[in-house]
């Protein structure tokens, strides 16, 4: 059982776990905001299990995971991609003020999980973007974030590894932190062990070592057009790999994979964190899914809404004719996040009420039956106990040569890996 926020335990954990920008942003408060980097941790002590990345669509979103976490004593993360939250944003949520939201719901509900804030998929493609994240980054973590994903896999396999060199110092080193290759793009450009170990092995040579990568292991973002999905022997191969630079997997596009594969995926490869986004909001809107989290189309490729579930069916109504009016397919549905957060938060009590339950359910489904998470809250206490603090230090010690790994070596060495990108084209999320 989690301990009561009243607790004397539970006090010292306020006291030591929370990082810096945390106990600056909300001295007073009573929620257990932590670094990624103990979420992983006390999800690796609890071994051949990962636990939820939720991606926060919306406000109901946020409060239904957070009660599902509390009842399965597990440990979590709140999280928004570039793509949903950053200054393009197309959800209400985003990187500025999700950590105010997730501090103020723990808070409301008396909740005592710890809980990491992830900015997931920062995104760099070029120069241009580099520069602005070096703006972007540090105001985020002075926003609450406690941990980030940089994304610079749609770039050519040096310049990745360059990218995410030189926006490092930028990042606080108690952050958790999350590294990828390969953008997640289905069954085409599958990432591969040699492309994964150049990743790590480079940061590891200029003293980065992130908790996470992040593949593509043959799945995607959103509604899924195939049953392919994730292929869990190769991602076991690449983790096993990269292994020695103590990397978790980071599990990106788990909606459209049923939960069978996602047992397989906690069982036999070492993810620790299962991003969920798509299937979340769609639950939150009471549209049909499946058990592979996929929205079920009608004949006519449009939503099934289950009457009695989600929002209201005179709001659905309102979004399906705007839908139309702009003829939008069944995956840019998603655009809709931003423009009816308030018309959603303005529906009476019990119609939130029952949007933020179904996602409880759901999400304490997955928690439990699924990734294996429940009681691991309790590891997450114990890692920050025995640490004496936020700050749990990296898993992995330099391994490289730094001189191995200059520019000039880098862009030399990733020549070589004769990596297949597979289609250009919008992977963002």
């Amino acid at each position: 059982m989690a301990w009561s926020q009243n607790s004397p335990e539970y006090a010292k954990l306020i006291e030591i776990g929370r990082p810096p920008n945390i106990q600056k942003l909300f001295p007073n408060s009573r929620a257990l905001l932590v670094s990624g980097k103990v979420i992983d941790r006390a999800l690796m002590s609890k071994g051949r299990s990962m636990t939820i990345a939720a991606n926060a669509r919306n406000h109901l979103i946020i409060r239904g995971v957070l009660a599902a976490a509390q009842r399965a004593d597990a440990a979590v993360i709140i999280e928004i991609a570039k793509s949903e939250g950053g200054a393009s944003a197309y959800c209400a949520p985003n990187y500025w003020n999700l950590a105010r939201q997730v501090d103020a719901l723990i808070n409301e509900m008396g909740l005592t999980i710890p809980v990491a804030v992830h900015a997931d998929h920062y995104g760099l493609k070029n120069d241009q973007d580099l520069e602005k994240a070096k703006l972007e980054v540090p105001s985020m973590f002075e926003a609450g974030m406690t941990s980030i994903a940089i994304d610079a896999s749609h770039m050519t396999d040096d310049k990745n590894l360059l990218a995410s060199i030189a926006i490092n110092p930028f990042i606080p080193k108690w952050a958790g932190l999350e590294c990828e290759v390969g953008e997640i793009k289905g069954d085409v450009g599958l990432s591969t062990p040699e492309d994964a170990l150049f990743l790590a092995q480079g940061l590891n040579a200029h003293g980065i070592h992130p908790d996470w990568i992040a593949l593509n292991n043959g799945t995607t973002h959103g509604i899924q057009a195939s049953s392919t999905g994730i292929q869990v022997e190769l991602t076991a191969k690449v983790h096993q790999a990269v292994k020695p630079y103590g990397l978790s997997g980071a599990q990106h596009g788990t909606s459209g994979n049923s939960s069978e594969r996602l047992r397989e995926i906690a069982q036999f490869t070492n993810t620790t964190k299962a991003n969920v986004a798509t299937a979340l909001q769609m639950v939150s809107w009471g549209v049909k899914i499946d058990d592979y989290g996929n929205a079920e189309l009608d004949a006519d490729g449009k939503f099934i809404k289950v009457e009695g579930r989600g929002m209201s069916e005179k709001l659905w109504a309102e979004i399906e004719s705007a839908g139309r009016a702009q003829n939008l397919k069944a995956g840019d549905y998603k655009k809709f996040n931003l423009p009816y957060e308030n018309k959603i938060m303005a529906q009476s009590r019990e119609i939130r009420e029952r949007m933020a339950k179904d996602v409880e359910d759901f999400t304490y489904r997955l928690l439990t039956n699924v990734f294996s998470a429940q009681g691991s809250a309790q590891l997450a206490y114990e890692a920050i106990m025995k640490a004496g603090g936020f700050d749990l230090g990296e898993k992995a010690s330099r391994l490289e040569d730094p001189a191995e790994w200059t520019p000039e070596k880098i862009t030399r060495k990733a020549a070589a890996l004769n990596s297949g990108k597979g289609p250009e084209g919008n992977f963002d999320d």
